[in-house]
């Protein structure tokens, strides 16, 4: 590798061209735009979203917010919605006002309408956006609108929540650093030998982290999930390469006098060592990609492009800087406080029938808990109830009962005896409290002509006509999915190619999709680590052997969350299993292929006993620190999407550590013969 000479030679030169390469990165980090709606990310081929564009191009109602405010004449609200007419974005403002400053007097209005907005001394205004409901022009008018109105809590709707998410998750994500980094330094001053290693290893990752985070401008944006966990997730999945090549390192050097020397066997054994475990990785975080909710690709492809900046930083710039700081290392030594675990290695050969059993009667419920896990779709649920945006929803739904308000697209030119009938089913469905259509309004005596201009065109074009419907039923709530499927078989019976959009219908969707990709990525996952391991391992049984570990590890860690009555929310249950894979099948990989070194030479048990002594320090090493680099945030994040992921992850580093420590060398000894047999170049072995 003429790589490995050109980086020992020019040690300085690696390190400048790094600290260089940190300005594009820095410029790209900014510039990438970040998406905090997980809603843009269903297919834009189904029904909803096909709905949602056409009231966005079609009608100006990408978004919709409710303000309520207090003790307001007429004339007041009047001169509050002309100021609201004033933000940019805002599209239309309809309240009482609007319509009894007309000729319509209040008591010809129907009460059904009126308790929606008016309410004892309060009164809601609707607020329409041009642009969709994560659009930076929406928020910025929202942002506008809660300063206008002068409380936050007066403003409800989809994109004040996604405002407040993004503004707490900025607020957040300095901090899930911080605390990832002071813990992994705390892991790294126990399990190295130097005070100042644990910094160098920090600092080669926080530039693969940069690396990778600026170069996510060419995705165009990436999710606030993505990159909250990102920085975490790459520190503690890559850890374990930077830790690998030093003592590679330390290793060469008590037989290599030259230094440089030295690190380029380091960088060679390491290279060969790690390459097998970063494709398994890389390929556990791309199986995200087969998700039909593309925020499985926003993360998969992000964080493979992470594993892979981390082993081109751990292969180039950590080389550089060992031997640019060598002698300040050398004087910053110490002894390695982490323990040795001598009495573990006879401990698992010895009794590796009992832990056989242990783990056989935590299968079953392992497998039940797994299957059975709770999990919950709706997004404010996610964020602390003080936010705002929580506190405005939640006294809509308490003071107005406005819950899951719903447009249903509708040919324009349907009849009106066939819109009487609709409207007089959906009335008839359960939980639904109110259907307001423009030509419908004639019943309450009401001519279109007497209604606002504002409130006409806000429901009608020239090719569709709004239905309106509210719904008394929780958002991702089992009642509003059947109430939702209905609704829409209902409609299409008078028109096949109307669509019921809203939050509602989208989050029905969501459902549906995460359900599908919930069982998709994990055969995905599973099948793709399991091709890439039989290249890798160059053996047909071991990649049963290792899948079967790490997925008894994944399902008890879910299990966990069963039996303990935690409600995950969706994301966390999709994408953890998939991680927990691609992350700590490398500790499973290391084990495997020591054992395999060592037992061409050597009786099984013999060979047991060496793999486990030299393979238990490094996977102690790795484990902690992936579980260091997402247990602080699990505890400190207040956002419940970002704190489950972490926290399934934490501790699932911590199971799968167990596993690999005490189940893997048991399956390994239980079905050596098997292993010999179907292992290239292992057939000679003792």
């Amino acid at each position: 590798m003429k790589l490995k000479k050109f980086i020992t030679n020019h040690s300085v030169l690696v390190v400048i061209i790094s600290c260089f390469l940190l300005i594009p990165s820095m410029i790209g980090y900014y510039k990438t735009k970040v998406n905090y709606d997980i809603l843009v990310y269903l297919p834009e081929d189904i029904e909803t979203i096909k709905g949602q564009n056409i009231l966005t191009d079609e009608f100006g109602i990408g978004a919709f917010s409710f303000v309520s405010v207090e003790n307001m004449s007429n004339y007041d609200i009047l001169t509050l919605e002309n100021k609201i007419k004033e933000i940019e974005g805002v599209q239309e403002t309809i309240s009482i006002a609007d319509i009894t400053d007309t000729v319509i007097p209040e008591f010809m209005i129907p009460e059904e309408i009126t308790e929606k907005i008016y309410h004892e001394n309060e009164t809601v205004i609707l607020v329409t956006f041009s642009g969709s409901i994560s659009a930076e022009s929406t928020m910025k008018a929202v942002e506008d609108l809660r300063e206008i109105v002068g409380d936050a809590s007066n403003v409800s709707g989809m994109t004040a929540m996604v405002l407040d998410t993004r503004n707490l998750s900025e607020q957040e994500i300095f901090a899930y650093v911080v605390i990832a980094v002071i813990l992994c330094i705390i892991v790294l001053m126990i399990a190295t030998n130097s005070y100042l290693v644990p910094f160098f290893l920090l600092g080669n990752i926080g530039f693969a982290i940069l690396y990778n985070m600026g170069t996510n401008i060419f995705l165009g944006q990436i999710s606030y999930i993505t990159k909250a966990i990102t920085a975490v997730l790459q520190l503690g999945v890559t850890m374990d390469f930077s830790i690998f090549l030093y003592h590679k390192y330390e290793q060469a050097k008590e037989k290599e006098k030259d230094k440089k020397k030295a690190m380029q066997q380091a960088i060679e054994s390491t290279f060969k060592s790690v390459i097998g475990s970063s494709l398994t990785t890389i390929a556990g975080f791309l199986a995200l990609c087969f998700m039909d909710l593309t925020l499985g690709t926003d993360i998969g492809v992000v964080m493979a492009k992470g594993v892979l900046c981390g082993l081109i930083s751990v292969l180039t710039l950590f080389p550089a800087l060992l031997l640019v700081f060598d002698k300040w290392i050398e004087k910053t030594k110490h002894k390695v406080y982490l323990p040795k675990f001598k009495g573990l290695q006879k401990f698992i050969v010895h009794h590796n029938i009992v832990i056989l059993i242990i783990f056989l009667i935590l299968l079953v419920p392992s497998f039940i808990g797994n299957n059975n896990v709770k999990v919950y779709y709706k997004l404010d649920k996610s964020l602390p109830e003080d936010l705002s945006s929580t506190i405005a929803n939640k006294h809509l739904a308490d003071t107005f009962h406005i819950v899951s308000p719903e447009l249903i697209l509708i040919d324009k030119d349907l009849k009106m005896s066939d819109l009487e009938e609709l409207v007089e089913g959906l009335k008839n469905i359960e939980g639904i409290d109110l259907v307001l259509v423009p030509k419908s309004i004639l019943e309450f005596g009401i001519p279109n002509f007497m209604l606002p201009e504002d409130i006409v065109k806000m429901m009608e074009n020239d090719k569709y006509q709004l239905v309106i419907i509210n719904s008394l039923y929780e958002i991702a709530s089992p009642e509003l999915e059947k109430q939702i499927t209905e609704v829409d078989s209902l409609v299409k019976k008078y028109d096949k190619n109307a669509i019921v959009a809203g939050e509602g219908p989208l989050m029905k969707d969501l459902t549906t999709i995460a359900d599908h990709d919930f069982k998709m990525v994990n055969y995905a996952s599973i099948l793709v680590i399991f091709v890439l391991m039989l290249f890798v391992l160059k053996s047909i049984s071991l990649p049963f052997i290792l899948i079967c570990a790490i997925e008894f590890a994944i399902f008890l860690n879910m299990a966990i969350a069963y039996y303990t009555g935690v409600t995950l929310p969706f994301i966390a249950s999709i994408v953890v299993g998939t991680i927990q894979l691609g992350a700590t099948i490398d500790y499973a990989i290391l084990m495997s292929t020591k054992y395999l070194e060592e037992r061409i030479n050597n009786k099984k048990i013999e060979a047991m006993k060496k793999t486990l002594e030299t393979t238990v320090p490094s996977i102690l090493v790795s484990a902690l620190c992936f579980f260091a680099a997402t247990f602080g945030v699990a505890i400190y994040s207040k956002i419940d999407m970002i704190g489950a992921i972490c926290n399934l992850l934490s501790r699932g580093a911590i199971i799968s550590m167990i596993v690999v420590i005490l189940l893997l060398p048991t399956l390994l000894l239980l079905f050596d013969k098997v292993v010999m047999k179907t292992t290239k170049n292992m057939k000679e072995a003792k």
